[in-house]
């Protein structure tokens, strides 16, 4: 499998609210990189670090990577892939899919290491 991994640059934060609570003004979807989803169980934000307000619990200080798109839906085994080496060295990830491409994010401690072990495999742009 060839994939084409990209280095996003910024900082990111994910959060957990109540499920039943409404998105937070501070959120934005404006950002590059901004996520929500809401379950029966949870309201989860992702955000780019600076716009979450330092009181607002979460998990701070993650690093992304984007795969290269459009990506086809009979693909298969790509997170796989990615996640398959990361957990053999123990580091933690965040996965993310959208319609085209999937992201998938580390914490930004680790994330030299996580980029040295995909560049092994994937092409990896800084």
């Amino acid at each position: 499998m060839t994939l084409r991994l990209t280095a996003l640059p910024r900082r990111y934060c994910v959060v957990r609210l109540d499920a039943a609570g409404p998105l937070p003004a501070w959120f934005s979807l404006a950002g590059p990189l901004s996520c929500v989803c809401r379950t029966a169980d949870e309201l989860s934000l992702l955000s780019p670090e600076e716009d979450v307000p330092a009181h607002v619990p979460g998990e701070r200080g993650l690093r992304a990577f984007k795969v290269a798109g459009p990506l086809d839906f009979t693909e298969t085994g790509i997170l796989a892939a990615i996640a398959g080496p990361l957990g053999e060295a123990e580091i933690p990830i965040f996965a993310l899919s959208t319609f085209e491409t999937d992201y998938i994010l580390v914490p930004a401690r680790r994330f030299d290491e996580a980029a040295q072990l995909l560049s092994e495999r994937f092409e990896l742009s800084p």
